[in-house]
């Protein structure tokens, strides 16, 4: 234990340089360079929610004038502005440069980056006036912009993501040479066409991703780290324990909750990793964790981070945009995979402490029956249940009650719940920030814990009505959610001593944390902005030579067109560009290259994969990156804190989180696991039968379910867990899922079809750009009957049009150009080869029965071998 107290303060102090290193920049100068990089980081955050408030609109609506309103364009450019000068004061460019000063050479550097970007302000009416046509003025300042965004790169995510952009613009101007294979070949690009391409227009650095990160990440990420500044982190842990810490394994178990509980206002697994493993990792290390194991149960807790909704990771708003859907759609498609995720790596956490023989902290107060346990744990459910229910439904009835009054109807009741709330936390002790390393006596009570921060829930649910009930766009759901923050950072403290004293005080601790939120949530963006620019460059390049569809037709290749055998390279790359790359630029580059491809091979094979199902799948594989050895920064970071082995913490966290990666295989053949045409009840069934299914496949691949499993009963939980989460596998082999229909009846069927309603068809035809004949499976959406006929209907909302010869043959005779048919390659004159409707086949869950009845079988087995194993200790 001396040793561990030893260990412990170089351990958190270590951990906390390396998120400063990778998150938030390690140079803190002091005097004026000081408070100039937080007067730059406070001017960003400010000027971020001041543009995403309703401010500008409003004052334009009162003057007629539109000078305070930023359009989107030079929002990119003034976004990327301020990252790259945090970048370059805050991130010294070599590990010699000095920590406490900016050297000469910074200044340069800042002033290169400042004029590259403000030239395109100085000149936008003249750049736009000449598009294509680029002056010498022009290409210096694009050279200058890009070398600026990957320096900035290099300092803020090291040299790996600058590696990969170098690739791809050498392909740019190299793509014609005999270094690449034949089918990768493009005519290449002259110096003025790259440069005006990547920076002069939206096609490259001020892409989609650099909009997103502007629009939308960065009030998110602010909110997080107000939140996380008015101390709800130090909550969530604390609860966590309060809660989990008394279990077998408890404090692994409190880690998991805890990461699952910050990752509601973090996007950043590293900064996950350190804000809860300071606590949670020593914890573990003295309850019997070895140190790679204490360290890799944190990891994998933190990097799953990145899914927990409200505040996803930084890719799940570029889905926004790339597929085409509300944020609100992307939390909901979230939802399921990342609690069965967090319940599987809790589940995965018991059957090691089991395994290991652990135990869990000592609790205070009186202990209880087991009985007693029960009822509050069911209790506490019902509470959470009835919580969730109030928040939808009771908020959904109040909006059409209180009608234009609204928001300020919505606004008395926060004020009211938020004033009852913190005169309930003031009846308690504030929490105090533990020492990590300090002596543990025993756990403290979960119900005053819970009643110190529960008003932090407040601007969550904010957050959420905004986005749910109110049907904002994220950026100004996240504005209200940021607005109710500041307000609960500003008045807490004095509001507590109010009620404890009588008299507010404390006034200047809020407007300090609020100070620092907003200089922590301006430099957590620095990472995130200049990623988004340099990821710009790599779909800048795929745009600019159609790079996607080179590597895409290549992975096709080599997989066969097997559907299966792509997704496996398609994760494997996800994994190994991911070592190196964040998550969000991870998957930028993986969604532009392969994207397009899974669906188009699906379609193939008659399986009609939604694109979400495909990003879902490429930013699960990039979140588990983060931990994949050798490189993987969450695992150095939980390492630092356990002084444990870096590379076996990777390790082993990547073991434990792979076991989770069968998920995003499933979202491609079992949609519903990502609620896609499910209702309530049925939601209510899926994750049920999906979390069975997922902790029976975490117990086969540990060989542990109630006692250690035999070889036999492995393979048999891993079939049981497939049929569960896939019993259509089954049904299919016994009965076909669809009845072929002769194309003739293709436009009777159409008319006929209700509301709403897809057609799936078969076509076959030439693909002009390999000119070989290929076949394919598409879902024709038919809107509504009201459209017209079935021939009105096909044209109106799937853009296609057919015709029929003499002979019955139905041809493909029109098509919206540039509409979603064609983009999968479906062209005039195909053929449609069936139409196929869907079976009258027996419910697909009878294949559960027998799937149960072996899992009862095993049950009873391991029950029994469990009790002689009691015995024979005994």
């Amino acid at each position: 234990m001396a040793k561990e107290n030893q260990n412990g303060p170089g351990g958190v102090t270590d951990a906390a340089a390396l998120v400063a290193d990778l998150d938030v920049g390690a140079r803190n100068p002091t005097g004026w360079q000081g408070r100039l990089i937080a007067a730059v980081a406070l001017i960003w955050a400010f000027g971020q929610v001041l543009n995403a408030s309703p401010l500008p609109a409003l004052v334009a609506g009162w003057t007629g004038q539109n000078w305070i309103y930023i359009t989107s364009d030079v929002q990119r450019v003034l976004h990327l502005a301020f990252g790259l000068t945090l970048a370059t004061l805050a991130y010294p460019m070599f590990r010699s440069a000095p920590r406490d000063r900016l050297p000469w050479y910074d200044w340069l550097l800042l002033a290169a980056g400042l004029y590259a970007t403000l030239y395109l302000l100085w000149n936008q009416d003249a750049i736009s006036g000449r598009p294509g046509l680029w002056t010498r003025g022009d290409v210096v300042a694009s050279a200058i912009g890009l070398s600026a965004v990957l320096l900035a790169t290099y300092r803020a995510l090291g040299l790996p993501m600058v590696i990969v952009a170098g690739i791809f613009v050498l392909y740019v101007f190299f793509g014609d040479s005999g270094f690449f294979p034949d089918a990768m070949q493009w005519k290449g690009a002259s110096f003025a066409k790259a440069m005006g391409h990547f920076w002069m227009q939206s096609e490259g650095v001020f892409g989609i991703a650099l909009g997103v990160s502007a629009s939308m990440v960065f009030l998110f990420v602010l909110f997080g780290s107000l939140l996380d500044k008015a101390g709800a982190g130090n909550y969530f842990i604390k609860l966590a324990f309060a809660l989990m810490g008394h279990l077998k394994g408890g404090p692994a178990k409190a880690s998991v909750v805890a990461s699952a509980a910050t990752g509601l206002i973090s996007g950043s697994s590293i900064a996950n990793t350190v804000t809860t493993g300071t606590f949670t990792i020593p914890l573990m290390k003295r309850v019997g964790f070895p140190a790679e194991k204490a360290g890799a149960v944190e990891v994998a807790s933190s990097t799953n981070g990145q899914l927990t909704p409200p505040v996803m990771g930084a890719a799940a708003f570029l889905m926004v945009e790339y597929v085409g859907i509300s944020y609100l759609e992307v939390v909901k498609h979230a939802f399921l995979p990342a609690v069965i995720s967090y319940i599987a790596l809790v589940y995965i956490v018991h059957l090691e402490a089991a395994k290991m023989g652990l135990e869990g902290l000592p609790r205070s107060g009186p202990a209880r029956s087991l009985a007693q346990r029960l009822a509050r744990f069911m209790l506490g459910v019902a509470v959470f249940c009835a919580l969730c229910l109030i928040i939808y439904y009771g908020l959904g009835w109040l909006k059409p009650l209180l009608g234009a009054w609204s928001l300020p109807g919505m606004a008395a009741l926060f004020l009211v719940a938020y004033l009852g709330l913190v005169r309930w936390a003031a009846q308690t002790p504030d929490l105090e920030v533990d020492d990590p390393n300090a002596p543990f006596i025993e756990l403290p009570e979960a119900g005053p814990v819970a009643r110190t921060g529960a008003y932090f829930a407040l601007p969550v649910i904010v957050l959420i009505w905004n986005l749910m009930i109110e049907r904002l766009s994220p950026g100004l759901a996240a504005f209200w959610a940021t607005l109710a923050m500041i307000f609960i950072m500003l008045t807490q403290h004095p509001l507590k001593a109010m009620f404890r004293d009588g008299t507010p005080t404390h006034w200047s601790r809020g407007w300090g944390e609020f100070i620092d939120g907003m200089i922590a949530g301006s430099r957590n963006m620095i990472g995130i902005a200049v990623a988004t620019g340099t990821a710009g460059i790599i779909v800048g390049t795929v745009s600019l030579t159609g790079a996607h569809q080179v590597i895409g037709e290549f992975i096709e290749v080599i997989s066969g067109g097997n559907l299966l055998l792509m997704l496996i390279f398609v994760a494997l790359f996800s994994l190994v560009l991911g070592m190196g790359l964040p998550t969000t630029a991870t998957y930028i580059v993986i969604t532009s290259l392969m994207a397009p491809v899974i669906v188009t091979v699906g379609a193939q094979s008659g399986l009609i994969v939604p694109l979400i199902a495909v990003h879902m799948f490429v930013f699960y594989f990039g979140i588990i990156a983060d931990d994949t050895p050798p490189v993987g920064l969450a695992a150095f970071a939980a390492a630092a804190i356990s002084k444990g082995d870096p590379i076996r913490t990777g390790v082993i966290g990547f073991s434990y989180d792979i076991r989770t990666a069968i998920l995003p295989f499933l979202f491609i053949f079992n949609t519903e696991l990502l609620l896609i045409d499910v209702g309530p009840l049925k939601a209510v069934f899926v994750f049920i039968v999906a979390l069975i299914a997922m902790l029976l496949f975490a117990a086969a691949t540990q060989r542990w379910f109630i006692t250690r499993s035999r070889i036999w009963e492995s393979v048999a939980l891993l079939l049981i867990a497939f049929t569960l989460f896939r019993p259509g596998f089954w049904l299919d082999m016994v009965e076909d899922p669809y009845v072929h229909v002769e194309p003739a009846r293709l436009v009777e069927m159409a008319d006929e079809a209700p509301d709403d309603a897809q057609l799936r068809v078969r076509l076959e035809g030439e693909d002009f750009s390999t000119g070989q004949i290929k076949a394919t499976t598409v879902a024709l959406d038919l809107g509504s009957r009201s459209d017209g006929d079935g021939a009105a209907r096909l044209q109106t909302n799937a853009g296609i049009a057919f015709r029929t010869e003499e002979d019955g043959r139905v041809y493909v005779d029109n098509l919206d150009f540039g509409g979603d048919l064609q983009e999968q390659g479906i062209d005039f004159d195909w053929e449609v080869i069936t139409v196929e409707e869907e079976a009258d086949r027996m419910p697909k869950e009878v294949f559960y029965i027998p799937a149960l009845l072996l899992l009862g079988l095993i049950i009873w087995l391991q029950t029994g071998r469990a009790r002689q194993g009691a015995a024979a200790m005994a």
